[in-house]
């Protein structure tokens, strides 16, 4: 990997004007996330993603500036000056450092991904060299004095989190950690200042180049770890994509957090609190130990600070096993030889024992800061698939978690209700069966969650359109059913509350 990074000064009006004609010629050439889908097509583009070239290479062995952009900046070939010049302002970018001589030829200094923005923008990601896409082992693969201080591009966290966070209008936003600078980039999309910070100064400088480029005006870098950089500093939002591999040792600043265990994640956490303003999210992605003998959910509420609530969603659990054989392979340990492998698995199982860990949960993270003295912590497992973005789903989620901490049975029971949009019911039983075994609920938005009911939750939610109170349906279900509209209504506002919680039904005013 070289240590050499180009410039991109938005406050150096020539620079500024540079680097805008290099984005000129970016769209230009197409050089754009869906014209690179158009160019390799859905198999070679989605094996580009998993670090496999070859498809992409035979996809790109033509002359137009697409394919030369490709090349350079994605698959790190060389090109003749007359490609380059058809496609790219050569004198800028060898001016600031996007291209370098090698020769006859011109290669590029750091991999440039596009990537497409939550509105359509064309956006492009800036990343060491062989980190663009896949793992640090890249394309070509880098040295191993280097990958310590190595800079990677959009992966699979990064557009997660980009998609669970949630994107009010907000005064000032902070990117802990910020990498190469995609969550920030986000960020600067709703917040009037966006400052991000990283203990890598090399991620800063790359965190630069990928808002330069894309056209996003600048952002507040800092050096250094956690919330050391900003001091006593608050904002309306803090995301963090975070070292959080529970790795023996900190080889590598991307990825391993250089605490024991699952230090760091809890830290964060634990510290966020003082740097939320009031009704502040803070949103990121962690790892957490399972640990014997000890239950995963208590092990994350004891996280959470005070006058804060909480959600954490487990996304994936790995033995120990499966995740140290991950991460070796991220590292590229797998090819240092059978007993170098060897030594280093030891390691981390070595580390795994000590700490009584047997798995891994991976998951999402999100808090904010409500200063309730009663806070709300939900802790579950949701392994499921989505439907991303989700920062809507996140805030609604929180705003059910204030209406039920405020409303008791008798408010609940007074309360207007609505099937949330796009929830179908689904009945399970034996074909030909006079009465189901059971009713599902599943809904098709958001969180996409599925839940049992019995024949009395079944008819309540399907009948709550808003225009009755909970507790006038219930009576109407009781004479229905032959019971007692007492009894019906004691044993209830549980269902009622579950179905709230977790997004079916929408308390509405008694107006609609």
């Amino acid at each position: 990997m070289s240590t050499h990074l180009p410039t991109a000064d938005v406050q150096d009006p020539e620079s500024n004007t540079r680097t805008a004609r290099l984005r000129e010629a970016l769209l230009a050439a197409d050089f754009t996330a869906d014209g690179l889908l158009d160019l390799l097509g859905a198999p070679a583009y989605a094996a580009l993603a998993r670090s496999e070239t070859v498809p992409a290479v035979r996809a790109t062995r033509g002359d137009s500036p697409l394919e030369t952009l490709v090349r350079l900046f994605l698959l790190q070939r060389p090109a003749e000056l007359r490609q380059a010049q058809a496609a790219l302002p050569v004198a800028d970018c060898l001016a600031d450092g996007w291209l370098v001589r090698d020769g006859d030829e011109l290669r590029a200094s750091v991999d440039v991904r596009p990537y497409g923005g939550p509105e359509g923008q064309d956006w492009w990601i800036v990343s060491d060299l062989g980190c663009a896409v896949g793992g640090a082992g890249g394309i070509r693969g880098v040295g191993e004095t280097d990958r310590s201080q190595l800079v990677l591009g959009v992966g699979g966290a990064s557009t997660t989190l980009a998609g669970i966070t949630v994107r009010r209008p907000v005064a000032k936003a902070l990117d802990l950690g910020t990498g190469s600078g995609i969550q920030a980039l986000h960020a600067a999309q709703h917040a009037t200042r966006v400052t991000g910070t990283d203990l890598n100064p090399r991620a800063l400088r790359i965190a630069a180049l990928t808002l330069a480029l894309s056209g996003a005006g600048t952002a507040d870098l800092r050096e250094g770890s956690l919330f050391e950089p900003v001091g006593d500093e608050t904002y309306d939002l803090i995301v963090s994509n975070p070292p959080f591999v529970i790795s023996p040792g900190a080889r590598l600043t991307y990825r391993d957090g250089g605490m024991g265990g699952d230090d760091l994640c809890r830290t964060l956490v634990q510290q966020s609190a003082a740097h939320l303003n009031d009704g502040g999210y803070c949103q990121l992605l962690a790892n957490w130990q399972h640990v014997a003998g000890e239950e995963w959910q208590d092990r994350l509420r004891s996280w959470v600070p005070r006058g804060c609530d909480a959600w954490f969603v487990q996304r994936e659990v790995q033995d120990v096993t499966q995740y140290a054989e991950l991460w070796l392979r991220d590292a590229g340990d797998h090819r240092a030889g059978d007993e170098a492998y060897a030594a280093r698995y030891g390691a981390w199982l070595d580390e795994f024992e000590a700490r009584k860990t047997k798995a891994i949960g991976f998951g999402w993270i999100t808090l904010r800061k409500s200063g309730s003295d009663s806070p709300s912590i939900t802790v579950e497992e949701w392994p499921h698939p989505v439907e991303q973005p989700l920062g809507e789903s996140v805030v609604r989620h929180f705003d059910r978690q204030d209406y039920l901490r405020a409303t008791d049975d008798a408010a609940l029971l007074a309360g207007h209700f609505r099937l949330a949009d796009e929830v179908v019911q689904e009945q399970v039983g034996l074909p030909g069966a006079e009465d189901p075994e059971h009713v599902v609920l599943r809904q098709n938005r958001g969180m996409r969650r599925a839940t049992k009911v019995d024949t009395v939750g079944a008819g309540f939610a399907g009948v709550c359109d808003g225009s009755l109170p909970a507790g006038r349906i219930l009576d109407a279900i009781a004479q229905l059913v032959g019971e007692d509209p007492v009894l019906l209504r004691d044993r209830t506002p549980a269902s009622i509350r579950m179905l709230v919680e977790q997004g079916f039904l929408e308390p509405v005013a008694a107006d609609g």
